[in-house]
């Protein structure tokens, strides 16, 4: 099974954004070392405590300081761009490193409603566009409008031989309805916790239709895990993503990542206690046999090919050993 590493770039508490950038590349240069597939950042926007609002960016960046993993977005929010220009960026991106650009695409907002009028300015962001935007990124990508495009003639620069691999992001029935009917390969984020995803993903399978950006079914999906050499050290490394999630829900702010002295001495109320407990059954935590296990099982259920793994710890050196021994424990370095 294929493993790789989603990074949402969180600003941790006591530390600043230059912090956050660094570790990520940090991060994707363990990840390679270890044998992980791909290296994934996220899109968020308006948020203080997270730090990556363009992944196209910090894809060229990290993907200068890696040699081999593939490096990619989960990922950019189409419906606040035009097909066109995304499909320059990744072009361009997979000039530079070809056959190591993953390209994910959401439709989600990717951050507080403020956040999308200010992105849509002066026009108007449609989701039920979302479907022909796909099919306009494949045409570019390979050099093959229809026809009767409307921009039919037109070449998103530069002209390169190799084209960035296609991923639609979903947490829903809706998405694996759309990668199935466009023939995207399909990542579902477990770790939201939304109700379906066995479902959803095997929608997806039964009802692929072969195009031009895959000519068969791929999936994969996005969970949160916390390892450690036992389950209550790992259980307590989890803990600061618990509440970072729990403040997310209520809407409140967040300037950085909840650090564990913050998460000790937060004031939970009694539903607050459940809300964590609810979300903890939707998580993996425990030591590497147990996360393995866990993995495989989740894997297993929603008829995935690949997992990638959203490790968000206060701690960076407790960050990377988690990583480290999710990576002993499949032996992924004797692959």
């Amino acid at each position: 099974m294929k493993l790789s590493v989603l990074e949402h770039g969180h600003i941790s508490e006591g530390r600043h954004v230059h912090d956050a950038l660094q570790e990520a590349v940090t991060l994707a240069q363990h990840a390679e070392q270890l044998g992980y597939s791909r290296f994934w950042m996220s899109e968020h926007h308006g948020g203080g405590a997270l730090s990556f609002s363009s992944p196209e960016i910090m894809i060229g960046h990290v993907a200068a300081h890696t040699e081999r993993i593939r490096v990619g977005s989960g990922g950019v929010m189409l419906p606040h761009y035009s097909a066109y220009k995304v499909a320059e960026n990744f072009r361009l991106l997979e000039a530079l490193h070809p056959g190591r650009i993953d390209l994910g695409i959401g439709r989600a907002p990717g951050g507080m409603p403020i956040a999308s009028r200010a992105l849509n300015e002066g026009k108007s962001s449609n989701v039920q566009f979302f479907p022909q935007q796909i099919a306009d990124l494949g045409g570019y990508f390979h050099e093959q409008l229809p026809e009767d495009h409307r921009f039919a003639s037109l070449v998103a620069g530069p002209s390169v031989p190799t084209v960035p691999e296609v991923w639609l992001l979903g947490s829903s029935s809706e998405g694996a309805r759309i990668a199935a009917a466009q023939g995207t390969a399909y990542a579902f984020a477990q770790f939201f916790g939304t109700p379906g995803g066995e479902e959803a993903m095997k929608h997806y399978r039964r009802h692929f239709k072969p195009s031009i950006l895959g000519d068969k079914p791929h999936s994969m999906i996005a969970v949160s895990a916390f390892c450690a050499d036992t389950e209550e050290e790992a259980a307590e490394l989890a803990r600061s993503n618990e509440l970072f999630f729990l403040r997310l829900g209520r809407g409140l702010e967040q300037k950085s990542f909840p650090s564990l002295k913050t998460v000790n001495n937060y004031p939970y109320t009694a539903m607050e206690l459940e809300q964590i407990r609810q979300r903890r059954s939707f998580s993996i935590i425990g030591t590497p046999d147990q996360v393995k296990d866990k993995i495989i099982a989740m894997a297993e259920r929603h008829e995935a090919d690949e997992v990638i793994i959203a490790s968000a710890i206060h701690s960076f050196e407790a960050r990377l050993r988690s990583f480290r021994l999710i990576a002993e424990a499949f032996g992924l370095n004797q692959n």
